[in-house]
């Protein structure tokens, strides 16, 4: 029986140092560091949002690329429009009705630091479905919520088509 004990010791002893050596290769690396930290803010200047959606358009897009309140910051536009057709038709008295919002999202950016440079203009579109049971509370939350939703994969389409756009 004693045998097995410095047995036990020795494959706790390895195992230690085993562990010790994996965890000592890993390294911690925050989620915003390399090139995610190493790009630079735009500090753009933001129009003021006249609806809703125009509003969560701004707010994700200063999240992202920053907000500035210099005068020759570029000044960002956004407009907004939404439109809910129905999905399918159906012949069934079933009061669940299947909608698609559907966010468009126009992006001008004014260069105001004097230059002549034409203004840059963005479209994009985005949809979110919902569907509608006949309750006029649920109906009105249900179309809300697939707008923002959809404004806010606009924003994000937008982010990424100014990103293209000024990299060229």
């Amino acid at each position: 029986m004693s045998l097995f004990k410095p047995l036990r010791h020795l494959a706790a002893a390895s195992l230690a140092l085993g562990l010790a050596t994996a965890l000592g290769a890993c390294s911690f690396t925050p989620v915003y560091s390399g090139t995610a930290a190493n790009q630079p803010l735009l500090e753009l200047a933001y129009a003021k949002p006249a609806t809703r959606l125009e509003q969560i358009v701004y707010q994700e897009l200063a999240l992202r690329f920053g907000r500035s309140e210099n005068e020759t910051a570029p000044l960002a536009q956004v407009r907004v429009s939404s439109s809910a057709p129905a999905i399918g038709y159906s012949a069934t008295a079933n009061p669940n009705k299947p909608y698609r919002a559907t966010v468009t999202a126009t992006l001008t950016l004014t260069r105001r630091d004097g230059t002549t440079a034409e203004p840059l203009v963005l479209t994009r579109q985005a949809s979110a479905e919902y569907t509608t049971s006949g309750q006029v509370l649920a109906d009105t939350a249900a179309r809300t919520d697939a707008d923002e939703r959809a404004a806010k994969a606009a924003a994000e389409s937008l982010r990424l088509a100014l990103l293209a756009a000024l990299s060229r």
